[in-house]
Protein backbone atom coordinates (compact mmCIF):
# COMPACT_ATOMS: atom_id res chain seq x y z
CA UNK A 1 0.00 0.00 0.00
CA UNK A 2 1.43 3.40 -1.00
CA UNK A 3 1.15 6.71 0.77
CA UNK A 4 2.29 10.27 0.52
CA UNK A 5 3.06 10.48 4.24
CA UNK A 6 6.19 12.15 5.47
CA UNK A 7 8.79 10.39 7.55
CA UNK A 8 7.44 11.98 10.72
CA UNK A 9 3.93 10.82 9.83
CA UNK A 10 5.13 7.27 9.54
CA UNK A 11 6.42 7.31 13.10
CA UNK A 12 3.54 9.11 14.82
CA UNK A 13 1.82 7.78 17.87
CA UNK A 14 -1.17 9.96 18.51
CA UNK A 15 -3.16 9.54 21.75
CA UNK A 16 -6.71 10.59 20.94
CA UNK A 17 -8.17 10.35 24.40
CA UNK A 18 -6.49 10.59 27.77
CA UNK A 19 -9.00 8.45 29.59
CA UNK A 20 -11.47 6.44 27.57
CA UNK A 21 -14.42 4.66 29.07
CA UNK A 22 -14.69 1.63 26.84
CA UNK A 23 -11.17 0.42 26.20
CA UNK A 24 -7.83 1.21 24.58
CA UNK A 25 -7.55 0.91 20.80
CA UNK A 26 -4.39 1.09 18.70
CA UNK A 27 -4.89 1.81 14.99
CA UNK A 28 -2.02 0.86 12.68
CA UNK A 29 -2.23 2.10 9.09
CA UNK A 30 0.27 3.81 6.80
CA UNK A 31 -2.48 5.89 5.16
CA UNK A 32 -2.79 9.00 7.33
CA UNK A 33 -6.30 9.95 6.17
CA UNK A 34 -7.74 6.48 6.81
CA UNK A 35 -5.90 6.21 10.11
CA UNK A 36 -7.05 9.58 11.41
CA UNK A 37 -10.64 9.17 10.23
CA UNK A 38 -10.98 5.85 12.04
CA UNK A 39 -9.29 7.25 15.15
CA UNK A 40 -11.71 10.18 15.26
CA UNK A 41 -14.65 7.85 14.86
CA UNK A 42 -13.59 5.59 17.73
CA UNK A 43 -12.58 8.53 19.90
CA UNK A 44 -16.06 10.02 19.52
CA UNK A 45 -17.52 6.65 20.51
CA UNK A 46 -15.73 6.82 23.86
CA UNK A 47 -12.60 4.75 23.31
CA UNK A 48 -9.03 5.67 24.20
CA UNK A 49 -7.32 5.79 20.81
CA UNK A 50 -3.67 5.77 19.75
CA UNK A 51 -2.29 5.49 16.23
CA UNK A 52 0.84 4.23 14.55
CA UNK A 53 1.90 4.47 10.89
CA UNK A 54 3.83 1.18 10.68
CA UNK A 55 4.37 -2.15 12.41
CA UNK A 56 7.62 -1.27 14.21
CA UNK A 57 6.12 1.85 15.76
CA UNK A 58 3.05 -0.19 16.72
CA UNK A 59 5.22 -2.67 18.66
CA UNK A 60 6.66 0.20 20.68
CA UNK A 61 3.17 1.53 21.33
CA UNK A 62 1.94 -1.90 22.39
CA UNK A 63 4.75 -2.17 24.92
CA UNK A 64 4.14 1.33 26.30
CA UNK A 65 0.36 1.69 26.20
CA UNK A 66 -0.80 -1.94 26.55
CA UNK A 67 -3.86 -1.59 24.26
CA UNK A 68 -6.86 -3.89 24.45
CA UNK A 69 -7.42 -4.08 20.68
CA UNK A 70 -5.12 -3.51 17.72
CA UNK A 71 -6.70 -2.60 14.36
CA UNK A 72 -3.97 -3.12 11.79
CA UNK A 73 -3.67 -2.74 8.05
CA UNK A 74 -2.03 -5.64 6.22
CA UNK A 75 0.15 -3.98 3.58
CA UNK A 76 2.52 -1.44 5.14
CA UNK A 77 6.14 -0.49 4.47
CA UNK A 78 8.81 -1.90 6.77
CA UNK A 79 6.73 -4.33 8.82
CA UNK A 80 3.38 -5.50 7.50
CA UNK A 81 0.33 -6.40 9.52
CA UNK A 82 0.93 -10.17 9.57
CA UNK A 83 4.45 -9.69 10.92
CA UNK A 84 3.06 -7.28 13.54
CA UNK A 85 0.62 -9.95 14.74
CA UNK A 86 3.33 -12.61 14.76
CA UNK A 87 5.71 -10.45 16.84
CA UNK A 88 3.07 -8.71 18.93
CA UNK A 89 1.12 -11.78 20.04
CA UNK A 90 3.88 -13.24 22.30
CA UNK A 91 4.63 -9.79 23.70
CA UNK A 92 0.98 -8.98 24.52
CA UNK A 93 -0.90 -12.30 24.68
CA UNK A 94 -4.18 -10.70 25.79
CA UNK A 95 -4.40 -8.13 22.98
CA UNK A 96 -7.03 -8.84 20.35
CA UNK A 97 -5.96 -8.16 16.74
CA UNK A 98 -8.31 -7.08 13.96
CA UNK A 99 -6.99 -7.00 10.40
CA UNK A 100 -8.01 -4.32 7.85
CA UNK A 101 -7.17 -4.44 4.15
CA UNK A 102 -8.39 -3.38 0.74
CA UNK A 103 -6.76 -6.47 -0.80
CA UNK A 104 -8.62 -9.32 0.81
CA UNK A 105 -7.73 -12.86 -0.20
CA UNK A 106 -8.57 -16.20 1.35
CA UNK A 107 -4.90 -17.01 1.88
CA UNK A 108 -4.14 -13.83 3.80
CA UNK A 109 -7.33 -14.15 5.86
CA UNK A 110 -6.47 -17.72 6.86
CA UNK A 111 -2.92 -16.77 7.71
CA UNK A 112 -4.07 -13.82 9.82
CA UNK A 113 -6.49 -15.99 11.78
CA UNK A 114 -3.83 -18.66 12.33
CA UNK A 115 -1.48 -16.02 13.69
CA UNK A 116 -4.12 -14.97 16.20
CA UNK A 117 -6.25 -12.30 14.54
CA UNK A 118 -9.80 -12.11 15.84
CA UNK A 119 -11.50 -10.71 12.76
CA UNK A 120 -10.88 -9.58 9.21
CA UNK A 121 -12.32 -6.29 7.87
CA UNK A 122 -12.38 -5.32 4.20
CA UNK A 123 -11.89 -1.69 3.18
CA UNK A 124 -13.76 0.57 2.75
CA UNK A 125 -14.87 0.03 6.34
CA UNK A 126 -18.52 0.04 7.39
CA UNK A 127 -19.19 1.94 10.60
CA UNK A 128 -21.61 -0.58 12.11
CA UNK A 129 -19.34 -3.52 11.31
CA UNK A 130 -16.33 -1.79 12.87
CA UNK A 131 -18.21 -0.97 16.10
CA UNK A 132 -19.61 -4.47 16.45
CA UNK A 133 -16.27 -6.15 15.89
CA UNK A 134 -14.39 -3.76 18.20
CA UNK A 135 -16.92 -4.30 21.01
CA UNK A 136 -16.68 -8.07 20.60
CA UNK A 137 -12.89 -7.87 20.58
CA UNK A 138 -12.89 -5.80 23.78
CA UNK A 139 -15.08 -8.41 25.49
CA UNK A 140 -12.65 -11.11 24.46
CA UNK A 141 -9.65 -9.14 25.70
CA UNK A 142 -11.36 -8.47 29.02
CA UNK A 143 -12.17 -12.15 29.50
CA UNK A 144 -8.62 -13.14 28.59
CA UNK A 145 -7.15 -10.67 31.08
CA UNK A 146 -9.57 -11.75 33.81
CA UNK A 147 -8.77 -15.40 33.24
CA UNK A 148 -5.04 -14.66 33.41
CA UNK A 149 -5.50 -12.69 36.61
CA UNK A 150 -7.46 -15.55 38.13
CA UNK A 151 -4.78 -18.04 37.12
CA UNK A 152 -2.12 -15.80 38.65
CA UNK A 153 -4.11 -15.46 41.85
CA UNK A 154 -4.42 -19.23 42.02
CA UNK A 155 -0.75 -19.85 41.21
CA UNK A 156 0.65 -17.16 43.50
CA UNK A 157 -1.46 -17.27 46.61
CA UNK A 158 -4.65 -19.22 46.70
CA UNK A 159 -3.51 -22.76 46.09
CA UNK A 160 -2.20 -25.46 48.40
CA UNK A 161 -1.40 -28.57 46.37
CA UNK A 162 -4.55 -29.06 44.33
CA UNK A 163 -6.71 -27.16 46.84
CA UNK A 164 -7.89 -23.78 45.56
CA UNK A 165 -9.59 -21.01 47.48
CA UNK A 166 -9.30 -17.37 48.48
CA UNK A 167 -12.30 -17.26 50.82
CA UNK A 168 -11.22 -16.65 54.44
CA UNK A 169 -12.53 -20.07 55.46
CA UNK A 170 -10.31 -21.74 52.86
CA UNK A 171 -7.30 -19.64 53.76
CA UNK A 172 -7.70 -20.74 57.39
CA UNK A 173 -8.05 -24.34 56.26
CA UNK A 174 -4.87 -24.18 54.17
CA UNK A 175 -3.00 -22.69 57.12
CA UNK A 176 -4.24 -25.49 59.35
CA UNK A 177 -3.25 -28.11 56.76
CA UNK A 178 0.27 -26.70 56.65
CA UNK A 179 0.48 -26.75 60.44
CA UNK A 180 -0.80 -30.28 60.91
CA UNK A 181 1.12 -31.77 57.97
CA UNK A 182 4.43 -31.64 59.83
CA UNK A 183 3.08 -33.45 62.87
CA UNK A 184 2.36 -37.13 63.53
CA UNK A 185 -1.18 -36.45 64.74
CA UNK A 186 -4.19 -38.40 63.47
CA UNK A 187 -6.47 -36.10 61.49
CA UNK A 188 -10.25 -36.19 60.99
CA UNK A 189 -11.51 -34.29 57.94
CA UNK A 190 -15.18 -33.34 58.05
CA UNK A 191 -17.09 -31.99 55.07
CA UNK A 192 -19.99 -32.61 52.73
CA UNK A 193 -19.76 -34.90 49.74
CA UNK A 194 -17.67 -33.38 46.98
CA UNK A 195 -15.83 -30.77 49.07
CA UNK A 196 -12.39 -32.27 48.38
CA UNK A 197 -11.62 -34.25 51.53
CA UNK A 198 -9.32 -36.65 49.70
CA UNK A 199 -7.39 -33.72 48.21
CA UNK A 200 -6.84 -32.40 51.72
CA UNK A 201 -5.64 -35.80 52.92
CA UNK A 202 -3.23 -35.97 49.98
CA UNK A 203 -2.00 -32.43 50.73
CA UNK A 204 -1.30 -33.42 54.34
CA UNK A 205 0.72 -36.40 53.12
CA UNK A 206 2.63 -34.47 50.43
CA UNK A 207 3.66 -31.78 52.90
CA UNK A 208 4.77 -34.22 55.58
CA UNK A 209 8.01 -36.10 56.19
CA UNK A 210 6.20 -39.16 54.84
CA UNK A 211 5.79 -37.73 51.32
CA UNK A 212 8.24 -40.23 49.80
CA UNK A 213 6.35 -43.15 51.32
CA UNK A 214 2.98 -44.63 50.21
CA UNK A 215 -0.30 -42.76 50.35
CA UNK A 216 -2.96 -45.49 50.51
CA UNK A 217 -6.69 -44.85 50.12
CA UNK A 218 -9.67 -46.92 51.28
CA UNK A 219 -13.39 -46.14 51.09
CA UNK A 220 -14.84 -47.78 54.19
CA UNK A 221 -18.43 -47.66 52.92
CA UNK A 222 -17.78 -49.69 49.78
CA UNK A 223 -17.00 -53.03 51.46
CA UNK A 224 -18.80 -55.57 53.61
CA UNK A 225 -17.68 -56.08 57.21
CA UNK A 226 -15.53 -59.12 56.40
CA UNK A 227 -13.94 -57.59 53.33
CA UNK A 228 -13.27 -54.30 55.09
CA UNK A 229 -11.44 -56.05 57.92
CA UNK A 230 -9.40 -58.01 55.41
CA UNK A 231 -8.63 -54.91 53.33
CA UNK A 232 -7.41 -53.06 56.40
CA UNK A 233 -5.42 -55.72 58.20
CA UNK A 234 -4.86 -58.45 55.62
CA UNK A 235 -5.72 -62.15 56.05
CA UNK A 236 -4.15 -65.57 56.31
CA UNK A 237 -4.79 -68.33 53.82
CA UNK A 238 -8.01 -70.19 54.63
CA UNK A 239 -9.25 -67.60 57.11
CA UNK A 240 -12.54 -67.34 55.24
CA UNK A 241 -14.16 -68.63 52.05
CA UNK A 242 -12.16 -67.37 49.10
CA UNK A 243 -8.98 -66.68 51.09
CA UNK A 244 -6.77 -68.89 48.95
CA UNK A 245 -3.54 -67.12 49.89
CA UNK A 246 -2.11 -64.79 52.47
CA UNK A 247 -2.79 -61.13 51.67
CA UNK A 248 -1.25 -57.98 53.10
CA UNK A 249 -3.75 -55.31 54.12
CA UNK A 250 -3.74 -51.56 53.61
CA UNK A 251 -1.97 -50.89 56.91
CA UNK A 252 0.96 -53.02 55.81
CA UNK A 253 0.98 -51.41 52.37
CA UNK A 254 1.05 -47.95 53.95
CA UNK A 255 3.99 -48.70 56.27
CA UNK A 256 6.04 -45.53 56.66
CA UNK A 257 3.37 -43.47 54.92
CA UNK A 258 -0.25 -42.42 55.29
CA UNK A 259 -3.51 -44.38 55.24
CA UNK A 260 -6.57 -42.36 54.22
CA UNK A 261 -9.85 -43.82 55.48
CA UNK A 262 -12.76 -42.21 53.64
CA UNK A 263 -16.31 -42.46 55.02
CA UNK A 264 -14.91 -43.70 58.32
CA UNK A 265 -18.36 -43.28 59.91
CA UNK A 266 -19.50 -46.43 58.06
CA UNK A 267 -17.02 -48.79 59.74
CA UNK A 268 -18.95 -51.56 61.54
CA UNK A 269 -18.49 -52.01 65.33
CA UNK A 270 -16.29 -55.12 65.14
CA UNK A 271 -13.81 -53.36 62.85
CA UNK A 272 -13.98 -50.18 64.97
CA UNK A 273 -12.49 -52.18 67.85
CA UNK A 274 -9.51 -53.35 65.78
CA UNK A 275 -8.96 -49.84 64.38
CA UNK A 276 -8.99 -48.40 67.90
CA UNK A 277 -6.40 -50.93 69.00
CA UNK A 278 -4.13 -49.97 66.12
CA UNK A 279 -4.41 -46.27 66.93
CA UNK A 280 -3.54 -47.04 70.56
CA UNK A 281 -0.85 -49.69 70.14
CA UNK A 282 0.27 -49.29 66.48
CA UNK A 283 -0.10 -53.03 65.99
CA UNK A 284 -2.61 -55.55 64.60
CA UNK A 285 -3.07 -59.16 63.46
CA UNK A 286 -4.19 -60.40 60.08
CA UNK A 287 -7.66 -61.94 59.86
CA UNK A 288 -7.26 -65.59 60.85
CA UNK A 289 -3.72 -65.06 62.13
CA UNK A 290 -2.02 -64.61 65.50
CA UNK A 291 1.19 -62.87 64.45
CA UNK A 292 1.36 -59.35 65.87
CA UNK A 293 2.45 -56.87 63.20
CA UNK A 294 3.81 -53.41 63.97
CA UNK A 295 3.83 -50.67 61.34
CA UNK A 296 4.48 -46.94 61.23
CA UNK A 297 1.35 -45.51 59.61
CA UNK A 298 -0.31 -42.15 59.98
CA UNK A 299 -4.10 -42.31 59.77
CA UNK A 300 -6.11 -39.54 58.14
CA UNK A 301 -9.86 -40.16 58.22
CA UNK A 302 -12.76 -38.37 56.55
CA UNK A 303 -16.51 -38.28 56.92
CA UNK A 304 -19.52 -36.35 55.69
CA UNK A 305 -21.45 -37.40 58.79
CA UNK A 306 -21.69 -35.85 62.22
CA UNK A 307 -19.61 -38.38 64.14
CA UNK A 308 -20.49 -36.90 67.53
CA UNK A 309 -24.15 -37.42 66.69
CA UNK A 310 -23.40 -41.04 65.79
CA UNK A 311 -21.58 -41.48 69.09
CA UNK A 312 -24.60 -40.12 70.97
CA UNK A 313 -26.81 -42.57 69.08
CA UNK A 314 -24.55 -45.51 69.99
CA UNK A 315 -23.52 -46.11 66.37
CA UNK A 316 -19.86 -45.15 66.73
CA UNK A 317 -17.41 -45.79 69.56
CA UNK A 318 -16.68 -42.70 71.62
CA UNK A 319 -13.08 -43.73 72.35
CA UNK A 320 -12.42 -44.26 68.64
CA UNK A 321 -14.03 -40.92 67.85
CA UNK A 322 -11.59 -39.06 70.09
CA UNK A 323 -8.65 -41.08 68.80
CA UNK A 324 -9.51 -40.09 65.24
CA UNK A 325 -10.15 -36.39 65.90
CA UNK A 326 -6.85 -35.47 67.53
CA UNK A 327 -7.00 -32.70 64.93
CA UNK A 328 -10.26 -32.00 63.09
CA UNK A 329 -10.33 -30.05 59.84
CA UNK A 330 -13.71 -28.74 58.69
CA UNK A 331 -14.11 -28.19 54.96
CA UNK A 332 -16.65 -25.48 54.06
CA UNK A 333 -19.23 -26.29 51.38
CA UNK A 334 -18.99 -24.39 48.11
CA UNK A 335 -22.24 -22.47 48.73
CA UNK A 336 -20.69 -20.60 51.70
CA UNK A 337 -17.56 -19.65 49.75
CA UNK A 338 -19.07 -18.51 46.47
CA UNK A 339 -16.20 -16.06 45.89
CA UNK A 340 -14.05 -19.10 45.08
CA UNK A 341 -16.27 -20.22 42.20
CA UNK A 342 -14.52 -18.09 39.51
CA UNK A 343 -11.10 -19.30 40.69
CA UNK A 344 -12.19 -22.92 40.63
CA UNK A 345 -14.09 -22.64 37.35
CA UNK A 346 -11.15 -21.13 35.48
CA UNK A 347 -8.73 -23.67 36.99
CA UNK A 348 -10.96 -26.54 35.83
CA UNK A 349 -11.45 -24.86 32.45
CA UNK A 350 -7.70 -24.67 31.89
CA UNK A 351 -7.22 -28.26 33.02
CA UNK A 352 -9.87 -29.80 30.79
CA UNK A 353 -9.15 -27.57 27.81
CA UNK A 354 -5.58 -28.86 27.87
CA UNK A 355 -6.63 -32.48 28.42
CA UNK A 356 -9.14 -32.39 25.58
CA UNK A 357 -7.04 -30.17 23.29
CA UNK A 358 -9.81 -27.60 23.08
CA UNK A 359 -9.37 -23.85 22.60
CA UNK A 360 -11.64 -22.49 25.31
CA UNK A 361 -10.55 -19.11 26.61
CA UNK A 362 -13.05 -18.38 29.34
CA UNK A 363 -16.61 -18.08 30.59
CA UNK A 364 -19.21 -15.63 29.35
CA UNK A 365 -20.85 -13.29 31.82
CA UNK A 366 -24.14 -15.19 31.75
CA UNK A 367 -22.37 -18.52 32.37
CA UNK A 368 -20.41 -17.14 35.31
CA UNK A 369 -23.54 -15.54 36.74
CA UNK A 370 -25.33 -18.87 36.75
CA UNK A 371 -22.36 -20.60 38.31
CA UNK A 372 -22.48 -18.06 41.11
CA UNK A 373 -26.24 -18.46 41.67
CA UNK A 374 -26.50 -22.24 41.63
CA UNK A 375 -26.28 -23.78 45.17
CA UNK A 376 -23.91 -26.67 44.21
CA UNK A 377 -25.24 -29.49 46.38
CA UNK A 378 -22.45 -31.67 45.00
CA UNK A 379 -19.91 -28.97 45.91
CA UNK A 380 -16.54 -28.69 44.11
CA UNK A 381 -16.87 -32.11 42.49
CA UNK A 382 -20.15 -31.08 40.85
CA UNK A 383 -18.62 -27.80 39.66
CA UNK A 384 -15.64 -29.64 38.18
CA UNK A 385 -17.91 -32.07 36.34
CA UNK A 386 -20.01 -29.18 35.01
CA UNK A 387 -16.96 -27.36 33.66
CA UNK A 388 -15.50 -30.52 32.11
CA UNK A 389 -18.78 -31.17 30.28
CA UNK A 390 -18.99 -27.56 29.14
CA UNK A 391 -15.43 -27.62 27.77
CA UNK A 392 -16.16 -30.77 25.79
CA UNK A 393 -19.57 -29.69 24.51
CA UNK A 394 -19.17 -25.96 23.81
CA UNK A 395 -18.99 -25.00 20.14
CA UNK A 396 -17.18 -21.69 20.58
CA UNK A 397 -14.11 -20.54 22.46
CA UNK A 398 -16.23 -19.24 25.33
CA UNK A 399 -18.40 -21.30 27.66
CA UNK A 400 -21.90 -19.87 27.70
CA UNK A 401 -24.91 -20.52 29.91
CA UNK A 402 -26.40 -23.06 27.50
CA UNK A 403 -23.17 -25.11 27.58
CA UNK A 404 -23.66 -25.82 31.29
CA UNK A 405 -25.61 -28.83 32.57
CA UNK A 406 -29.32 -28.06 32.90
CA UNK A 407 -29.15 -28.62 36.66
CA UNK A 408 -26.92 -25.55 36.96
CA UNK A 409 -29.25 -23.23 35.02
CA UNK A 410 -30.98 -21.75 37.98
CA UNK A 411 -31.86 -22.01 41.64
CA UNK A 412 -34.93 -22.37 43.79
CA UNK A 413 -35.11 -18.64 44.45
CA UNK A 414 -36.24 -18.24 40.89
CA UNK A 415 -38.63 -21.16 41.00
CA UNK A 416 -36.56 -23.70 39.17
CA UNK A 417 -37.08 -27.39 39.82
CA UNK A 418 -34.24 -29.48 41.19
CA UNK A 419 -32.92 -31.81 38.54
CA UNK A 420 -32.90 -35.49 39.41
CA UNK A 421 -29.63 -37.33 38.98
CA UNK A 422 -29.81 -40.94 37.73
CA UNK A 423 -28.66 -43.33 40.46
CA UNK A 424 -28.92 -40.85 43.31
CA UNK A 425 -29.92 -42.40 46.65
CA UNK A 426 -33.02 -41.29 48.56
CA UNK A 427 -30.91 -40.12 51.50
CA UNK A 428 -28.76 -37.98 49.23
CA UNK A 429 -31.86 -36.66 47.49
CA UNK A 430 -33.27 -35.67 50.87
CA UNK A 431 -30.02 -33.92 51.79
CA UNK A 432 -29.94 -31.99 48.53
CA UNK A 433 -33.58 -30.95 48.84
CA UNK A 434 -33.23 -29.74 52.43
CA UNK A 435 -29.93 -27.91 52.00
CA UNK A 436 -30.95 -26.33 48.70
CA UNK A 437 -34.22 -25.13 50.21
CA UNK A 438 -32.41 -23.72 53.25
CA UNK A 439 -30.09 -21.89 50.91
CA UNK A 440 -33.06 -20.46 49.01
CA UNK A 441 -34.79 -19.16 52.17
CA UNK A 442 -31.66 -17.72 53.79
CA UNK A 443 -31.39 -20.49 56.36
CA UNK A 444 -34.89 -20.32 57.87
CA UNK A 445 -35.77 -23.83 59.03
CA UNK A 446 -39.40 -22.76 59.55
CA UNK A 447 -39.79 -21.55 55.97
CA UNK A 448 -37.95 -24.57 54.60
CA UNK A 449 -40.24 -26.90 56.55
CA UNK A 450 -43.29 -25.16 55.11
CA UNK A 451 -41.98 -25.44 51.54
CA UNK A 452 -40.96 -29.10 51.85
CA UNK A 453 -44.02 -30.21 53.81
CA UNK A 454 -42.04 -31.73 56.68
CA UNK A 455 -41.54 -30.75 60.31
CA UNK A 456 -39.07 -28.09 61.33
CA UNK A 457 -37.75 -30.52 63.93
CA UNK A 458 -36.89 -33.06 61.24
CA UNK A 459 -34.94 -30.45 59.28
CA UNK A 460 -33.04 -29.43 62.41
CA UNK A 461 -32.28 -33.08 63.20
CA UNK A 462 -31.03 -33.80 59.69
CA UNK A 463 -28.92 -30.66 59.55
CA UNK A 464 -27.31 -31.56 62.86
CA UNK A 465 -26.66 -35.11 61.66
CA UNK A 466 -24.92 -33.82 58.54
CA UNK A 467 -22.71 -31.54 60.61
CA UNK A 468 -24.07 -28.33 59.16
CA UNK A 469 -23.40 -25.29 61.35
CA UNK A 470 -26.76 -24.33 62.86
CA UNK A 471 -25.52 -20.84 63.51
CA UNK A 472 -25.53 -20.20 59.78
CA UNK A 473 -29.17 -21.08 59.33
CA UNK A 474 -30.71 -19.83 62.59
Amino acid sequence: MTSANTASDLNEITPRSAEGTKGKILIVDDEANARNALAELLDDAGYTVSTAADGRTALVQMEQADPDVVLTDLKMPGMDGLTLIEKGRPMSPHVTFIVMTAFATIDTAVKAIKLGAESYLTKPLELEAVMAIVDRALDRTRLSREAAQLRQRVDDRFQFGNIIGEHPSMQRLMKNIAQVAGSRATVLIHGETGTGKELIAAAIHQNSKRKDKPFIRLNCASLSETLLESELFGHERGSFTGAVARREGRFKQADGGTLFLDEVSEIPPSVQIKLLRFLQEREFERVGGNETIKVDVRVVAATNRNLKQRVDEGRFREDLYYRLKVVQLDVPPLRVRRSDIPLLAHAFLRKYAEENERVVKGLSDDALQHLMIYPWPGNVRELENAIERAVVMCEADLIRKDDLPTSAHGDMKNGSVMALIPGITMSELERIAILRTLDAVDGSTARAAEILGISQRKIQYRVKEWGYQMATID
